[in-house]
């Protein structure tokens, strides 16, 4: 196992950003910066011992500057949709920036993948840590934030959340990695192969706020609890389907809440890659990269829809607004911690 780091460019505002670099015995590695805790590259060995970086990304600090996509990117303080744009904590609305249509996604300005961390490193890990103000993005309280990458020899790239706040506040982080195990240039992910431990997904209304329904998955294109391609239903004329253009779509985990399982799986045929998603939270966003538009990527490639794929392990989106759904409320002094793993076999 070993630890790298080189320079990786300079923000506008003119800080110096580190790229880290693990390596496992086995030839794997991952990347990340300090600037947005973005995963950079995840480089992955083929059945054949080939390996290839298999995560969208750019080649330097101005693509993550942009990043419409969210490519890489540590997402908070509340990944998804909220609707409306606002919520209610303690008797108190608190309003939010209206960033998708009437909606808020990922958090506001500024993304958590979008400012500087403090990094620290072991051989295997690296740690992000900052404090996010009272009121940044219009979330109450000031918000002391963890984030670990390690990497094992088990090919584990293992997440580990732990944030503290001096006020209730919500919390719901998440990473928004693109996948594609063909390589990040191997073009249309319709191909992969999926299954979720899911009997339902969250219904939603036609800005896709989840409206509290859990939607039976059987004889849907929602059905993934046995192996199927990406591509098998992805252009059905399935109302949700049609909503999202494609698939976009939080999944409720079959598991006990708070247990970490394995609860995803991918796997591309030519490659032979096959990943692994472990997560101790209730959901997980399945997302096809439906409005990728040629975003200029690594190695001068360009990136279009449905290149990539992302698992987001979550809270269920639009949580705090939601009566029937448990709110991603972190109380004043108490600890929050989540570990999210994607591992190799």
């Amino acid at each position: 196992m070993s630890m790298a780091t080189r320079r990786f460019g300079t923000t506008k505002e003119g800080a110096a950003v580190t790229l880290y670099t693990i390596t496992n015995k086995n030839g794997l590695s991952v990347s990340a910066i300090d600037y947005g805790a973005n995963i950079v590259s995840l480089m992955v060995p083929d059945k054949n011992g080939v390996v290839e970086d298999i995560v969208l990304g750019f080649d330097d600090v101005a693509g993550y500057e942009v990043n419409g996509c969210f490519f890489g990117a540590f997402i908070g303080r509340h990944g998804n949709r909220i609707g409306q744009a606002k919520f209610e904590l303690n008797g108190k609305t608190y309003e939010l920036e209206k960033n998708d249509g009437a909606n808020n996604l990922h958090g506001g300005t500024p993304g958590y993948h979008q400012v500087m961390y403090q990094a620290s490193t072991t051989d295997n890990s690296v740690t992000f840590t900052r404090v996010s103000p009272d009121m940044e993005q219009g979330y109450p309280g000031n918000l002391e934030i963890s984030l670990t990458y390690t990497l094992t020899d088990e090919n584990e790239l293992k997440l580990d959340y732990v944030t503290k706040s001096d006020e209730d506040t919500l919390c719901n982080l998440t990473n928004h990695s693109y996948f594609n195990l063909k390589g990040h240039k191997g073009g249309e992910i319709t191909d992969h192969i999926v299954t979720i431990k899911a009997n339902g997904f969250t219904g939603t209304s036609d800005d896709l706020i989840p409206d509290g329904s859990i939607v039976d998955v059987t004889e849907t294109p929602m059905d993934f609890r046995k192996p199927r391609r990406v591509a098998d239903d992805i252009d059905s004329d399935y109302a949700p389907i049609v909503l999202a253009g494609g698939y976009d779509h939080n999944f409720v985990l079959d598991k006990p809440e708070g247990s970490f399982e394995k609860v995803a799986e991918v796997t591309e045929e030519t490659s032979g890659r096959t990943m692994e998603v472990y997560t101790d939270l209730p959901g997980m966003q399945l997302y096809s990269g439906n409005f990728i538009e040629k975003e200029n990527g690594k190695e001068g490639h360009i990136y279009t829809k449905r290149t990539g794929i992302c698992f987001e392990t979550q809270y269920f989106p639009n949580s705090i607004n939601v009566p029937e759904f448990t709110p991603c409320v972190l109380k004043a002094g108490d600890t929050f911690r989540s570990a999210t793993v994607y591992k190799f076999v």
